[in-house]
């Protein structure tokens, strides 16, 4: 049996801060046709331009993963196309009003409660899948980052990080079908460690950030100045550090909730490519430019086959 491209049911929409230009944006998904593709569309700028979420539509990743098409850029989609191919959606056009996805909860559990809330529908063309033809790695030596993708029945995933510190070290996970990304990973948050998050702030990053939509990690407890500093940054009070290391705002929804937020990226960036994969992913140290810069490659060296299943 066929199965079939699907879309959402009915339009919705989402308003929330912009991770890093912390602006207000709001962003509406629409029902698509078959065959029709992941797009976003910037309807706050003459022209309303499209940009399709390609791999060869992403100019940065220092901070997220971007797109752009001629003038019309959106910024940090990742946790959105993650929440996508979660969930099996193949076309949907995102309107968004702003250049950036807003953050939420810094996971994509609040984009897949809305697909849930609205619905799937099926649409009247088979579902394209992307085949792994043959073995690839993707490799940065001196950054021990590397990433394999070989031939498999269905789209597996284990991703290894080691940030060499004492409060988070060697981490793995795994997700065996990506129809366990809910719950498996789903609702698994971003995270800094402190003096990433002080270098951000000093240079007017993350303006969009909040202790309720990231796992901040501490590896040198600070004094109680800088607390405070942190705390009139967030307009928060009575800001401390956990006996594991993590500042008083969250608990962990998982013991290795770091590493499965990596896995969330890269399913996110992977899904670029327009099309769920068949294929079993096996990424150390990954991160967007070599999630992005991988998703490219494979399609230009033909690393890929997308048929009709």
């Amino acid at each position: 049996m066929k199965h079939m491209q699907t879309t959402i049911a009915s339009p919705i929409s989402v308003s929330g801060r912009g991770l890093h230009t912390g602006q207000q944006v709001t962003v509406t998904f629409m029902p698509a046709p078959a065959n029709f593709g992941i797009c976003f569309q910037r309807i706050d700028l003459p022209g309303h331009p499209v940009v399709k979420a390609s791999p060869h539509n992403v100019f940065d990743t220092s901070r997220g993963t971007s797109i752009r098409d001629g003038e019309a850029e959106v910024h940090t989609i990742e946790h959105l196309m993650a929440a996508l191919s979660g969930l099996g959606v193949d076309n949907v056009l995102i309107k968004t009003i702003g250049p950036e996805t807003p953050i939420l909860d810094g996971s994509s559990r609040i984009y897949v409660e809305m697909f849930k809330e609205v619905g799937l529908k099926s649409l009247d063309e088979p579902k394209k899948v992307g085949v792994v033809k043959r073995e690839a790695t993707f490799s940065v030596p001196d950054k021990q980052i590397e990433i394999t993708i070989r031939p498999f029945d269905r789209f597996k995933l284990t991703v290894n990080v080691d940030y060499g510190t004492k409060v988070l070290a060697e981490q793995q996970a795994t997700l065996d079908r990506i129809e366990n990304f809910v719950p498996d990973v789903y609702n698994c948050r971003t995270f800094v460690f402190l003096n990433e998050l002080q270098y951000l702030i000093q240079n007017n990053l993350a303006r969009g950030g909040d202790l309720d939509n990231a796992i901040v990690f501490v590896d040198k407890v600070p004094d109680s100045k800088v607390l405070n500093q942190l705390g009139d940054f967030f307009h928060k009070k009575d800001i401390t550090v956990t006996p594991d290391h993590i500042l008083n705002n969250t608990n962990l929804r998982h013991p290795n909730e770091p590493a499965r937020h990596k896995l969330l990226d890269l399913i996110g960036d992977l899904y670029l490519l327009g099309v769920p994969l068949e294929a079993e992913v096996i990424a150390s140290r990954p991160g967007h430019f070599a999630n992005t810069t991988f998703a490219r490659q494979m399609l230009d060296e033909g690393v890929i086959e997308i048929v009709s299943r």
